[in-house]
């Protein structure tokens, strides 16, 4: 249990810093913070949904999140909407 626990905060660790440093300082922001405050507490699912998101790239979510393009199925999850309802300023 000890060793699952542990892999779990190595990869929660892994995505925040995936999330931080994207290559674009508006996804970096808020991608950031989002991870760092909801990440801890999303179940295995909502990680592997959160790593698809990243895996797409910054122009990609970027647009999804302003609303200039439309949220391909696949990725409008729920953990899409927590982050399109995450507030960087509380």
């Amino acid at each position: 249990m000890e060793q699952v626990n542990s892999e779990r905060q190595n990869r929660i660790k892994r995505l925040i810093y995936r999330a931080s440093y994207t290559g674009m300082k508006e996804t970096d922001l808020l991608l950031g913070q989002f991870a760092t405050h909801h990440l801890p507490h999303l179940d295995d699912q909502g990680l592997a949904d959160f790593e698809a998101l990243l895996d797409e790239g910054d122009p990609a979510l970027y647009s999804w999140l302003k609303g200039d393009v439309a949220v391909p199925d696949v990725f409008n999850t729920a953990v899409f909407q927590l982050i399109k309802d995450f507030d960087i300023t509380k």
